[in-house]
C-alpha cells in the first residue's frame, strides 16, 4: 500500500510538472490567427494582430486627444497631454541635445508602442514583445537609427573614420559593436518580458488564489514599463554615443 501510495503521489507530482511544461510551451509559441491565401499561403501570427490592434487604439486615441487644441485656455485634458508630452522631450533632450530633437519624436512613438505592448496582457491577450520577432524588429530599427545618427551628425568620411578610435586597433571592435548594440536590446527586453511571464505562471501553478495579484501588478504594470524605459534609454544613449 505505501509503495502503491508512494508511486500514486509520484505520477501525480509528475503530471502537474508535464500541465505545468505544456502550459508554458503553448503560451511561448506564437499561434497563427489566419493565413492570407497568397502563393503557398502567409502566415499572419498572434503578435502581429496584437501589434495592429494596439497600433489602431493609439492612432484612435491620439486623434481624440488631439481635437479641439486650445492655445488660449486650455482644458484638463490638453495641459495633461501637454505635461506627458513636454516630460518626455526633456527626457530625452537631456540624453541626446539639442541636436537630437529630430529623433524626439520618433523615441516617445516607441516608449508609448513598447509600454502599452508590455502590459497588454492584463487584458488578456499575449503582448506582442514576448514574441522574439517582435523584439528583433524593434532592435533592427534601433540599429540604423543608431547609425544613421553618426552619419548624419560626421559625414560618411567621418563615420567610417570613427571606427579607428581610439586606436586603428579597435577596428575590429568598434564594427563588432554596431551588432551587438541590437542584439543586446532585443535579448535584454525579450528576456525581461518572457521572464516575468515564467515567474507568473509558476506562481500561479504553486498558488492560485491571492498570491498571484501583487506579483502581476508588479510584472503586467510596474515591470512592464519599466522594460519600455530601459530600451529608449539604452536607445538614446547609444545614439548620443554615436553622434560624439
Amino acid at each position: 500500500m505505501e509503495n502503491w501510495s508512494y508511486r500514486s503521489d509520484k505520477q501525480e507530482g509528475g503530471s502537474e510538472t508535464n500541465s505545468l511544461t505544456e502550459v508554458l510551451k503553448e503560451e511561448l509559441n506564437c499561434r497563427t490567427v489566419f493565413t492570407i491565401p497568397i502563393g503557398k499561403g502567409i502566415p499572419v501570427f498572434e503578435s502581429v494582430v496584437v501589434t495592429w490592434v494596439i497600433m489602431a487604439v493609439l492612432v484612435v486615441l491620439s486623434l481624440i486627444l488631439t481635437r479641439n487644441l486650445k492655445v488660449m485656455n486650455p482644458g484638463k485634458k490638453q495641459l495633461l497631454l501637454e505635461a506627458g508630452i513636454d516630460s518626455l522631450r526633456k527626457f530625452f533632450r537631456g540624453i541626446l541635445g539639442e541636436e537630437g530633437d529630430r529623433y524626439i519624436p520618433y523615441m516617445m512613438t516607441v516608449i508609448i508602442f513598447l509600454g502599452v505592448s508590455n502590459v497588454s496582457g492584463i487584458f488578456g491577450v499575449k503582448p506582442p514583445t514576448k514574441d522574439l520577432n517582435v523584439t528583433l524588429a524593434l532592435a533592427l530599427m534601433s540599429m540604423f537609427l543608431i547609425e544613421y545618427c553618426g552619419i548624419h551628425k560626421k559625414g560618411l568620411k567621418g563615420f567610417f573614420k570613427s571606427f579607428l578610435d581610439p586606436i586603428p586597433v579597435m577596428l575590429p571592435m568598434n564594427i563588432m559593436e554596431v551588432f551587438i548594440r541590437p542584439t543586446a536590446l532585443c535579448f535584454r527586453l525579450f528576456g525581461n518580458i518572457l521572464g516575468g511571464f515564467v515567474v507568473m505562471a509558476l506562481v500561479e501553478f504553486v498558488c492560485p488564489a491571492i498570491l498571484p495579484i501583487p506579483f502581476s501588478l508588479y510584472f503586467d504594470f510596474f515591470d512592464g514599463f519599466i522594460q519600455a524605459y530601459i530600451f529608449v534609454f539604452l536607445t538614446a544613449m547609444f545614439m548620443s554615443e554615436t553622434m560624439d
